[in-house]
């Protein structure tokens, strides 16, 4: 069943048993019973968008005087949202704080951002942490969780005690609806539950009650206080068939994967329909970012991963399980591939897209990734800034190291003499990394423990191992995946 905007239905409307004035008049009483601060997650849709304009409308009905603390609109930005919606957040972000001055709302809208070592293309380019999967998603706590929490946790720092105001709706998932209707945090005689993971948190979720349907018919019946149309926003989900991705403040959320307000690189899905129907409703510029998103995801392919990924582990050491060698991260080899295919994808979507000045991974994390690369991964050929300089004609202020890094024709002598001596020439090369990082300290503490590390990773090539551990032998395996 839909309803007349063509969106689905349910039944039970909250509307059954309360007036918008009601629900209005409850957030204004949850709002003066405290003075702690709101923070608003806020995703650009339908929930998020429907929970800050009930907030809106509830508290510009009361005196100027009486609006006595701080709402804070928090909008997630993991440097890797699909551009349309990361345009459109922007314009509506700067519209809520334009409308919020003008009415004397105590309003506040604002982006968060994973830290410049915690993004998508440091840890999978830089660290070489495969594409994510439902198994390893390792991309949500770094880009998502972190960044809110960390706002969420200056607040509390603050003000003692927050308020976080979510979209969160019973009749998403059975999953939501458990969390909502349990009794585990609630605070008696309020609509207020303690956050299950930040002490100095508490969670308001003023539309659980509501129906997709609750939630339309709210949107397209009250205009936006910020100036927004409702009804574009109704015909993005109509035109993507997607669902919202929420602000993610804990590990239970779903992947946001077949959503329109999701990650352009998300590879949790088989495929990105959501992507798929920007193309096909006139965004072809965005073919580029689809390819390279679907180039990723094919490296998940069990018979293809040892061409890709490294047979140990980042902690240095070999994985069996089951009679099968656990594959580490992307080799240094492939993740150069990646960083020349993302910025030959860049260069597209500037030459066919709107911006011609799109930028899909920022000159920090080129920095950051040529810093890895150099000094974890044996980098001597420095080529972050050779690969930038063939794909783009530019290059960037990079850092000249003052210590004396080694150079690639370095490399090269030393691998003559490790492989005349049997000896592997990355351990030799990580001794001298470590060496060469306490050059020039007053206090050298810590140089033996670092030596003993290294010396106490898997020094082993994939070949011994495999014989090791009664494992087949790659040449078995590729015959097998072909």
């Amino acid at each position: 069943m839909t309803t007349r905007h063509g969106l689905p239905s349910e039944s039970h409307s909250v509307f059954d048993t309360k007036t918008i004035d009601d629900i209005y008049a409850e957030i204004r009483e949850v709002y003066a019973s405290s003075k702690m601060p709101w923070v608003i997650g806020y995703s650009g849709g339908k929930d998020s968008t429907a929970t800050l304009q009930l907030v809106w409308y509830a508290l510009a009905s009361l005196p100027v005087e009486q609006r006595h603390k701080p709402v804070y609109v928090i909008a997630s930005d993991t440097l890797v949202e699909t551009p349309v919606i990361v345009d459109y957040l922007n314009a509506t972000l700067s519209q809520i704080n334009q409308a919020a001055k003008a009415a004397q709302m105590p309003v506040e809208a604002q982006k968060v951002v994973p830290q410049t070592t915690d993004t998508f293309w440091v840890n999978l380019i830089g660290r070489g942490y495969p594409a994510p999967n439902q198994r390893f998603r390792w991309c949500t706590e770094r880009m998502k969780i972190n960044p809110a929490n960390r706002f969420i946790l200056d607040r509390a720092a603050e003000f003692g005690e927050v308020v976080m105001v979510l979209g969160g709706r019973k009749s998403e998932s059975a999953s939501r609806a458990q969390v909502l209707n349990s009794h585990h945090g609630k605070v008696t005689g309020s609509r207020l539950r303690r956050h299950h993971i930040l002490t100095r948190a508490y969670v308001y979720t003023p539309v659980e009650d509501f129906t997709t349907d609750d939630v339309w018919t709210y949107l397209l019946g009250v205009a936006s206080p910020w100036g927004s149309n409702n009804r574009d926003l109704a015909a993005l989900y109509r035109s993507a068939q997607s669902g919202e991705c929420p602000l993610v403040v804990d590990d239970t959320t779903p992947s946001c994967g077949n959503s329109r307000f999701g990650c352009w690189t998300c590879t949790v899905v088989t495929r990105d329909k959501s992507m798929e129907a920007m193309i096909d409703n006139g965004e072809e510029w965005m073919l580029p970012l689809l390819e390279f998103r679907d180039w990723l995801a094919d490296t998940q392919d069990p018979a293809k991963k040892h061409l890709f990924r490294e047979h140990k582990r980042r902690t240095g050491q070999v994985s069996v399980k089951d009679g099968k060698l656990i594959r580490g991260p992307y080799k240094l080899e492939f993740c150069k591939e990646i960083l020349r295919r993302l910025l030959d994808t860049q260069n597209q979507v500037r030459a066919e897209g709107p911006d011609a000045n799109q930028e899909l991974i920022s000159a920090a994390e080129l920095h950051e990734i040529r810093r890895i690369w150099r000094t974890e991964r044996q980098d001597w050929d420095d080529a972050v800034p050779q690969i930038y300089a063939e794909m783009t004609g530019r290059t960037l202020d990079w850092l000249q190291d003052d210590i004396g890094a080694f150079s690639a024709q370095e490399y090269r002598v030393l691998d003559e003499i490790c492989q005349e001596q049997q000896i592997p020439t990355d351990l030799v090369a990580r001794l001298l990394e470590q060496e060469r990082q306490l050059q020039g300290m007053h206090r050298r503490a810590g140089i033996f423990q670092r030596i003993d590390d290294v010396l106490g990773e898997e020094w082993r090539d994939e070949t011994t191992i495999r014989e090791a551990y009664n494992i087949p032998l790659l040449a078995a395996v590729e015959e097998a995946g072909s």
